[in-house]
Parts: structure tokens; C-alpha cells; sequence
């Protein structure tokens, strides 16, 4: 499928603002409304791109946990598979070094990731060994990441409509009571399609619409849930992943998580425990670009040691949504059940 000039921009917009209407995205980007929803329409049935929610993972409210994996070669596809399952394992990656996948957790607790994830993987066959590094400050993710396609005019319109539901981790201290059960319950439909109106969630549940709409803008304001428009990552025009597993003095890390935020294809930056104490995930032009970004890295954040850098082959699965072996989306989501959401 070729990608227009046009399609990239409306999925820029939507990185932006992930629920805006197409009335209001039509006069920023200078397209009718139905000619947007038409063009979505085509790019999420191709699988380029898509828009989800899933659980934010900052470590003031949940535990986010980034588990490397060493498997039995001839079973790779099948323990692949079978992590992928899990929806707690919202990210499974096949790495090139080291390690043969990288997982994602995300889980409402510590507790609940020893006592209910970690004995899954024991039973997987094939998987003969995993370690784990758990993130102690998510200092950006997936939801911060732009194809950078508008211009400042149509950003600044459309980070001005933007909705609560496009900020990142709500600041310590901030946040609110716990959401009850009825509020949880729209999460799976939030994470098939971060667009999902009050009116659909309400006739799927049985409720009333005006009933769902309080219960959706709680949910957003919330800022328990991360949302995101995605693109398969060969149409991105960064088609190269690497992770970085690094070191820095630990009275920088929020000197360095800024000095990061300016670099424009971070996916990931985040202290952690274990081995190393930060990691940095980058999309990248080419592999020749990743000596590029460590000369950047060493040279923009003083005291950073670069221990080791992973290339990624290929994604399984990435926030939830199943990916096929060219980075589009399958259309399969592994739907979070709704009490894997913090409430307490």
C-alpha cells in the first residue's frame, strides 16, 4: 500500500489529538470531514495504522517491567506466541543480541506480576530463561513519538483541541481516586480502537450513552490510560529500532529524561533497576544511525554510559495490537481484562 503525503499528516494529527473530531481535524488539515474518515477508514483496514489505549504503566500508579527472554531456537515461534497471549506482555520484540525477545509488562502491581505473570512464563515450553528490570520512572513513551509531517500553525491548532487523553503521566501527587469497576469496564473498547465513541461502548455494555460519556471523560482525564496513534513502523520512514541499556549518575536522570525529550525519535526513555539504570529506545533511519545516536547521546548527557545497544528484528506485538512480520497491524488485539487496571 502506498502511503500519501496526505495520510501521513492526518496520522500526525492524530498522534497529536487521538480522539478529535473529523470536523475539527478538517479545518486544520484543509480536507472534508468525510474525506478523513474515509482515509482512516482505509489505513486502519490496511493495518498501517491505528489508534489504542493502554494501561500508561507509570511506576506511581502500576509496575512496568521490561523482561528479557532466551528460548529453544526451534521453538522461538511457538514461545513467541505464546507470550504474546498474555495481556499483560502488552510488547513482545525478537532482539538481535544477548537475548531472544524483549517483553514489555505492564501489571497493576508488583505482587500481581510475581505471583500471576512471572509463573505463566515458567510454563511456557521452550523458554529457558528470563531476567527482569522493573522501570522506577517512565520518563517518556510511545504516546510522546511524531512523524513531525505538520507544520507549527496546524500542531499548535491541534494540540489546542487536544483532549486529557494526549498528556503522558499525570505528575506525582496528582493523582486522583481510583476508578470503580463500571469506569474499568471500557478499557478493552478503548484499547480495539482509542477512537471508540460513548454511544458504541454504551450499546455493547447495555447502559445509556449520556451515562458512559461521564463515565468515558473520567477515564481520560484520569491519565491512567496511554493513547496513541500508531503507524507500522516500515511506512514510518524509521524503519530501524534500537535500545540502548545505559547508565547515568543518578542524581541526572531527570537532566537527562529532558535532554532526551529533544531528540526526535525517542520511544522510550526510563530508569530502571537491574544491570543498568536507564534504558532509551530509539526509531531510526538506518543502522547507521545508531552510531550516530550514540555519539549524540555521549556528546548532549554528560556521565552517560552506554553499556550496550540491541537492534530489534522484528515485533510480535506492540501495545497489545498483533503485528504481522512487515510491522502492519493483524487486527488482532489482546484485550487487557478490565481488573488488570489499578484500582487502589
Amino acid at each position: 500500500m502506498e502511503i500519501s503525503e496526505e495520510d501521513l499528516q492526518l496520522i500526525n494529527a492524530l498522534q497529536i489529538a487521538p480522539r478529535i473530531s473529523w470536523s475539527d481535524a478538517a479545518g486544520i488539515l484543509g480536507a472534508h470531514a468525510t474525506t478523513l474518515a474515509a482515509r482512516w477508514e482505509r489505513l486502519k483496514a490496511s493495518g498501517v495504522a491505528w489508534t489504542t489505549a493502554h494501561l500508561m504503566g507509570d511506576p506511581k500508579q502500576m509496575c512496568l517491567a521490561l523482561v528479557e527472554v532466551d528460548c529453544e531456537m526451534k521453538l522461538r515461534d511457538d514461545v513467541t506466541a505464546a507470550l504474546a497471549a498474555i495481556p499483560e506482555v502488552v510488547t513482545v520484540e525478537e532482539a538481535a543480541s544477548n537475548r531472544d525477545l524483549m517483553l514489555t509488562v505492564i501489571t497493576p502491581t508488583l505482587a500481581h506480576f510475581s505471583d500471576q505473570v512471572m509463573p505463566q512464563f515458567r510454563k511456557i515450553p521452550g523458554l529457558t530463561k528470563y531476567q527482569t528490570s522493573l522501570c522506577t520512572r517512565l520518563h517518556s513513551g510511545g504516546y510522546a513519538w511524531r512523524l513531525n509531517v505538520l507544520d507549527k500553525s496546524q500542531k499548535a491548532a491541534l494540540q489546542a483541541l487536544a483532549g486529557p487523553e494526549a498528556s503522558g503521566p499525570t505528575p506525582a501527587g496528582n493523582q486522583g481516586a481510583p476508578l470503580p469497576q463500571s469506569h474499568l469496564d471500557l478499557i478493552p473498547f478503548l484499547a480495539r480502537d482509542g477512537r471508540a465513541a460513548a454511544a458504541d461502548i454504551a450499546r455493547a455494555l447495555g447502559r445509556s450513552p449520556a451515562t458512559v460519556q461521564r463515565q468515558l471523560n473520567r477515564v481520560l482525564a484520569s491519565q491512567v490510560l496511554s493513547f496513541r496513534c500508531e503507524i507500522a513502523q516500515k511506512h514510518s520512514g524509521y524503519p530501524v529500532s534500537c535500545q540502548w541499556f545505559a547508565n547515568v549518575p543518578p542524581g541526572q536522570h531527570e537532566a537527562a529524561a529532558a535532554e532526551l525529550r529533544t531528540f526526535r525519535n525517542i520511544r522510550l526513555s526510563a530508569s530502571t533497576t537491574g544491570r543498568t539504570n536507564f534504558v532509551i529506545l530509539m526509531w531510526l533511519h538506518s543502522l547507521a544511525d545508531v552510531l550516530n545516536a550514540e555519539q549524540a547521546l555521549q556528546l548532549r548527557i554528560p556521565g552517560i554510559e552506554l553499556v550496550e545497544s540491541v537492534v530489534v528484528l522484528t515485533a510480535a506485538k506492540r501495545v497489545g495490537w498483533m503485528l504481522n512480520p512487515d510491522s502492519t497491524a493483524t487486527g488482532a488485539v489482546v484485550v487487557p481484562a478490565a481488573e488488570l487496571a489499578p484500582t487502589a
